[in-house]
């Protein structure tokens, strides 16, 4: 990838609200910022998830969902109230001039005064499905690669909403996350690529693990709780 230029971004928070029919506490209704926000290694400051086992942390402390794939959705859904605007799928991050094959697991972006690290791709979950009022919203976007990935945060500091996304450096460029979904959900069973990914450096030990485990057993595990819920 050549480096991209600076770009400007929308900046997103919102807190823990109910969603769908039994009202399951969720921060994925996200609005844009207005005022500088604090990025720690857990967070923008006024971010909040309801599902803290699963979102958020230090290997997701912020979602970047590129706003490129909002018109694929909108013609894939034959239009959607939700895709008029960013926010639509949680992130708090939201640029035009970058996708899944265009960063890597280990690239350094300055924001503000904040360095941020690329960390893994979304695994999308059921909550898309509410969110949505789709009932495979989720598997869709497993099944098209349109993920998003998260950032882990090297040094914490103050994003204010003007702020641009500044490419610093790159750690394993040929480890795009578009590379990472196809091992993960097309090529399944790609046993020298998995060998690979489970000896990645900075990526998650859960992904590894994954990586590891399909090796070891050549089966793939379950993703029907993860993407249609209880």
């Amino acid at each position: 990838m050549d480096k991209p230029p600076p770009l400007h971004t929308t900046l997103l928070s919102g807190d823990v609200r109910p969603l769908g029919p039994k009202g399951i506490a969720s921060g994925i209704a996200k609005r844009p910022n207005t005022a500088p926000a604090r990025l720690t290694r857990l967070g923008f400051a006024g971010d909040a998830q309801g599902d803290t086992r699963n979102h958020g942390g230090i290997d997701k402390a912020a979602h970047h969902y590129p706003f490129d794939h909002y018109a694929g959705w909108q013609a894939d859904l034959g239009g959607h109230a939700l895709l008029d605007r960013p926010g639509a799928f949680g992130e708090n991050i939201s640029t035009r001039g970058l996708v899944e094959s265009d960063v890597a697991i280990g690239d350094r972006f300055r924001l503000g005064r904040a360095l941020v690290e690329i960390s893994q791709g979304r695994q999308p979950c059921f909550r898309l499905n509410l969110r949505f009022g789709i009932a495979d919203m989720a598997r869709r976007m497993q099944g098209n690669g349109r993920t998003g990935w998260y950032y882990r945060v090297i040094e914490e500091g103050d994003v204010a909403p003007s702020d641009r996304l500044t490419l610093v450096d790159r750690l394993t460029p040929e480890w795009t996350i578009d590379r990472l979904w196809r091992l993960l959900y097309v090529d399944v069973m790609d046993l020298e690529g998995l060998r690979e990914m489970a000896a990645l450096p900075h990526l998650p030990d859960r992904w590894r693990q994954t990586a590891a485990r399909r090796v070891e057993t050549r089966a793939v595990e379950d993703w029907r709780r993860r993407l249609e819920g209880d």
